[in-house]
């Protein structure tokens, strides 16, 4: 099988070999998007949740959530940390390759954290139909890489990041919809075995208005 190409072989493989505790605590723009955004708790879809720190975060603050990964043991692991945290109740996990199969329904707010892959992907196509599950009056929040930190599978490539407004245009967003986030910060990012280095990200929210 040619893992290169396959969502699944390769993403069991990377989570097979990492430690279950890496990825469990929120994504901190994440948190002050939402602080300002989406005071009230609903419901909410976390694509690609790998381990869980978004969508564990999520439902203990009230929300609703579907954990949505293309690995089972990201997943289990989801499903054990909602266990040990006394939040199975408000967490379900569902297991999609997004490339070919996406959750159905609508939801307050959308996320899609760090939604990076080596193996071929549309991204822009998932993430339209990550804007086509919002409901009306939620949000879409897209929080992804705009350089490459030193720990990353790309950090040997020349890699060209588009802007937060190239990542907008690309939703194809109608009237219906209002920006309220564009913008690509910079921050001081930890990656494995606590090495530290500034990246930026590109933080985008918008909001379905009808």
């Amino acid at each position: 099988m040619d893992t290169a190409n396959d969502s699944a072989t390769f993403w069991e493989h990377h989570y097979a070999g990492m430690d279950a505790g890496w990825g469990t605590t929120p994504n901190t723009v994440l948190v002050g998007l939402l602080a300002d955004l989406a005071p009230a708790p609903g419901t909410a879809l976390d694509l690609g949740c790998g381990h869980g720190g978004d969508a564990l975060w999520l439902a203990d603050q009230g929300w609703e959530v579907t954990a949505v990964d293309v690995s089972q043991t990201a997943l289990d692991r989801v499903s054990a940390g909602a266990a040990s945290t006394g939040v199975t109740d408000r967490l379900r996990t569902e297991r999609h390759d997004l490339a070919a199969t996406f959750p159905e329904g609508t939801y307050d707010l959308v996320t899609a954290t760090y939604f990076h892959t080596p193996v071929t992907l549309s991204r822009e196509e998932v993430l339209r139909r990550a804007a086509r599950a919002v409901a009306p009056g939620g949000q879409l929040i897209v929080i992804e890489h705009a350089s490459v930190a030193p720990w990353s599978w790309q950090a040997d490539q020349n890699v060209r990041f588009p802007t937060p407004d190239e990542v907008v245009s690309s939703l194809r967003l109608d009237d219906d919809w209002h920006v309220e986030r564009s913008e690509a910060p910079q921050r001081v990012a930890t990656g494995p075995e606590g090495r530290t280095a500034t990246v930026t990200d590109n933080v985008i929210a918008v909001r379905r208005v009808r």
